[in-house]
Order: structure tokens, then C-alpha cells, then sequence
């Protein structure tokens, strides 16, 4: 019996090319994070030339990734590895976007330092945007292998094909879950537990908008699950706490519900 699960194990195909650990994506994309905010880093970078051939280091680690088998061939992986190094300093400018709406937005938060260095919600953020760049670039498995990274590190889960706009601001973040065909607006401020999911699953709707749009400058307070690919959440809104919501609401509206909370008294024996 038990030689006969061996003998299926052996006799499962195996891939044509190895893609690379998860542990070494996800590595590399933390060095691309360390390089831009060195708060992170103790390596020190002494002159002009060493930044670059660290930059330079880092391209030709990620075209070798790209290259190992997780997309196509070398020539493709170093032309796509230079296209997202390209990209950097808009990267670079957008996190610095997030990391303002993290530090305005939260009166706990003493500096931008320890945004960076403490906030799980600008470390999934982080990931999330080298990963959608990598998307943008039709690369297979790595971007969901590097948000799933930050999911299995903060609890936050976001696709790499959502669409998200500047000034992105997660508080807490845990429980956080963000749907492959989402839109999110800019000045976008997302509390713990709040999922922007589908209204169905069935495996024909693949490919099909299926997560709400959220526009810009609106708050989703904590637990709140807004389903639907038809769902708009209209631009300066408010949602409440643990709202379920599948229809679309205007901009400027409030929405919550009145729980019912009873509390009975104890009669002391």
C-alpha cells in the first residue's frame, strides 16, 4: 500500500524548469524595499558606485529569478528586470505617498521612521506594489508568491492585479483581504478585518470583475465586507464597522448599522 504512494509521488511530473524558493522571491524583493528605505538596513552604502552596483546587483538577481524558470527565457527576464528597474523611482515615490497617509493618518504614529520600521500595513504595502509591477509585466507566480509573503507576515491580503491608487493607508491591517479585480482610489484608508471580496466564487467567473471599486478619499472601518464587482463605493464616503454591503453607494455617504447589544445584570448569589 504504502509502495504504491510512493510509486504515484515518483511518477507525478515534474515542472520543466525550477522556480526559484519562495524564501529567495520574497528576499529579494525585501532587499528592493531595504535599498529604497535604509531605515530597514544595516548595510552601509559608502559612495555613488556602490549604490549603483548594488542597484545594478539586485537587477541581475531578479533577471536570474525571472530567468530560473518562474517566466521565460534570459533575455526576457533581464529586459523585464530592467523595465522594473526603470520604474524604481516612481515606486519609490508612490510608497513615500503611503508612508505620508500612514503618519497623517494615524495620531499614534511619532515619525515616518517608525512607519517604516513598525507599520505591517506600509510592509504589505511594499510588497504589493513591486509585485503589481511585476504583474503589469505579465511575470507568472512571482507576484502572488511575494504578497503572499506579506500575507503570511502581516495577515494583510492583497492580489498583486488589484489596482490601487496613491496615499494607500492600512491601520493594523490584520485580516485585511483585497480581491484580484478590486479598484481603489487614492487617499483610501482601510481599517483590520475589512474584506473587498466577490459575491461569488464559482470558477467560471474567472477573469471577470468581481470585486468592488472603491473611490477616492473614502474610510472602511474595521470588520466591514463589501462584495460585488458592481459595488462602488462613492468617493468621500464612510463605511462602518462590520457593514455587509453589495450595492453601490453614492459619494459622500455614511453607512453603518445599528447593532442591537443587550446586557443583562448579574444578581450577585
Amino acid at each position: 500500500m504504502i509502495d504504491d504512494f510512493y510509486k504515484e509521488l515518483l511518477t507525478k511530473p515534474r515542472a520543466k524548469q525550477v522556480v526559484p524558493s519562495n524564501d529567495k522571491i520574497a528576499g529579494w524583493a525585501l532587499k528592493v524595499v531595504y535599498l529604497l528605505y535604509p531605515e530597514h538596513s544595516t548595510m552601509a552604502l559608502e559612495s555613488l558606485s556602490d549604490l549603483k552596483q548594488h542597484v545594478a546587483d539586485l537587477q541581475n538577481e531578479l533577471a536570474n529569478i525571472l530567468s530560473t524558470g518562474a517566466h521565460a527565457d534570459a533575455v526576457t527576464g533581464h529586459d523585464i528586470a530592467a523595465e522594473f528597474f526603470e520604474q524604481l523611482p516612481l515606486l519609490y515615490a508612490t510608497l513615500n505617498t503611503d508612508i505620508q497617509a500612514i503618519y497623517d493618518g494615524d495620531p499614534a504614529a511619532q515619525s515616518e521612521f517608525e512607519v517604516i520600521r513598525t507599520y505591517p500595513g506600509f510592509y504589505a504595502i511594499c510588497f504589493y506594489r513591486i509585485a503589481h509591477i511585476l504583474y503589469n509585466f505579465n511575470v507568472a507566480f512571482i507576484p502572488r508568491i511575494l504578497t503572499e509573503h506579506a500575507h503570511s507576515k502581516t495577515g494583510i491580503d492583497i492580489h498583486p492585479a488589484a489596482k490601487i491608487g496613491e496615499y494607500f493607508h492600512i491601520d493594523h491591517g490584520t485580516g485585511i483581504v483585497i480581491g484580484e479585480t478590486c479598484v481603489i482610489g487614492n487617499y483610501v484608508k482601510l481599517y483590520q478585518g475589512v474584506t473587498l471580496g466577490a459575491l461569488s466564487v464559482r470558477k467560471g467567473l474567472s477573469g471577470v470583475k468581481r470585486h468592488p471599486d472603491v473611490e477616492d478619499r473614502v474610510i472602511i472601518y474595521s470588520g466591514a465586507t463589501i462584495l460585488g464587482g458592481n459595488t462602488v463605493i462613492g468617493h468621500d464616503s464612510v463605511i462602518g464597522g462590520n457593514v455587509w454591503l453589495t450595492n453601490s453607494v453614492a459619494p459622500y455617504s455614511t453607512v453603518y448599522h445599528i447593532p442591537k447589544i443587550t446586557i443583562q445584570k448579574v444578581t450577585q448569589q
